[in-house]
């Protein structure tokens, strides 16, 4: 009997339910962990282009902290270290949503950061010039520019983003992977439990990255037609 056996098959076949609740898990996890990174990636990529040092030094600390240290570490600080020296127990699901969430944010911050650099400085003086704020310049002239160079960027980190979720399952977080080793360690099933963990991440994951290819095609292609 071998790892991919029949009978195991059909007891994976009669529990997909259970798969295809950590599919809604997992997919729910990534919506709000993805819209957590994108506001600390915008606020902290904006804070990046300001002229006062201290906030540029604070987006820094940020994105070198959380890009320097293993997402797997700030979750277990997140759980274990959070009750222990705050005496604050989070949800594993709260904890999911913060600990991807604030890592992936650094790596929006730099996206962002680089998306705002390829518009050329001079607009940015000549709105300040014409009495706008650094705010308005921003919102209203910079980043609707920049927004074209980053979706390419932005679209493969949702992909990592959403692979990177599966950490929650080592805080038995209710996601694929946690719903594949449970339900594989329960019957020694391994074989078709991670096929079947695999597939569904695939049919999340796959979506988003053609489309982050046809964003990048359709950029150099405006690059080279402009």
């Amino acid at each position: 009997m071998g790892p991919f056996a029949w009978f195991k098959w059909e007891a994976l076949f009669a529990d997909l339910p259970q798969f295809f609740r950590g599919f809604g898990y997992t997919f729910l996890l990534s919506v709000a962990a993805l819209a957590l990174a994108l506001v600390l990636g915008i606020i902290f990529g904006l804070l990046c282009e300001v002229q006062f040092a201290p906030f540029r030094a604070i987006s820094r600390v940020y994105v070198e902290f959380f890009q320097n240290t293993p997402l797997l570490i700030q979750v277990f600080f997140l759980y274990n270290g959070l009750p222990l020296i705050f005496g604050l127990k989070l949800s594993v699901t709260t904890i999911g949503i913060i600990g991807v969430g604030l890592y992936h944010g650094a790596y929006i911050t730099e996206v962002v950061r680089a998306g705002i650099g390829s518009v050329s400085r001079g607009q940015l003086e000549a709105g300040l010039s014409q009495g706008f704020t650094y705010t308005q310049v921003m919102l209203e002239i910079i980043l609707p520019q920049a927004v074209r160079v980053m979706l390419p960027p932005l679209t493969n980190q949702a992909v990592n983003l959403i692979k990177n979720t599966s950490v929650v399952a080592i805080i038995s977080g209710a996601d694929i992977m946690f719903t594949a080793k449970s339900w594989s360690g329960w019957n020694q099933y391994y074989g078709p439990a991670f096929v079947a963990a695999g597939i569904l991440y695939f049919v999340i994951c796959f979506p988003l990255a053609k489309l982050a290819t046809h964003l990048e095609n359709k950029v150099h292609g405006g690059a080279v037609n402009g």
